[in-house]
Order: C-alpha cells, then structure tokens, then sequence
C-alpha cells in the first residue's frame, strides 16, 4: 500500500481491522487525519508484531470496527 488515505476511506476499506498507519497527517485536534498504511489485520497481535519488525519512527494503530459493549478502553 502505498497511499496516502483519510481516516474515513481507511474505515472503508479495512471494515473491522486493526490498521498501522506512518507518514501521519495530524487533523487540529489529537486524532490523525490521513495516513499512510503500511499493514492491516483482523489480528491486533500481527499489527504489532509488523510494527516490531518495520520500527516506524511516527506510527498510529487505529482499529475500524465497534468497540463490544462492556469492554473498557485503556489509553
């Protein structure tokens, strides 16, 4: 993947995926709003494991899909 893509198309394209984003572009506020994707998965552990092994300097790990109801958020 070699594109730059907003956060709403990222959403769209990878539908309940953890993505790892670099080349971040900050939106006004502490969200990012485009980004470019470098690996995604159904699997949270393969994204981390890919960010292990790439080592990006500036790197976000966003998630597209609903959080269950009752899981609690730790940041």
């Amino acid at each position: 993947m070699d594109e730059l893509l907003s956060i709403a198309e990222i959403h769209e394209r990878f539908e309940s995926e953890w993505v790892l984003l670099e080349e971040l572009e900050p939106s006004s506020g502490p969200h990012v709003e485009r980004g470019r994707v470098r690996c995604h998965s159904k699997d949270r552990d393969e994204i981390h494991r890919k960010a292990n092994v790439l080592r990006p300097k500036r790197f976000a790990i966003v998630y597209t899909g609903s959080v269950p109801e009752g899981t609690a958020i730790v940041l």
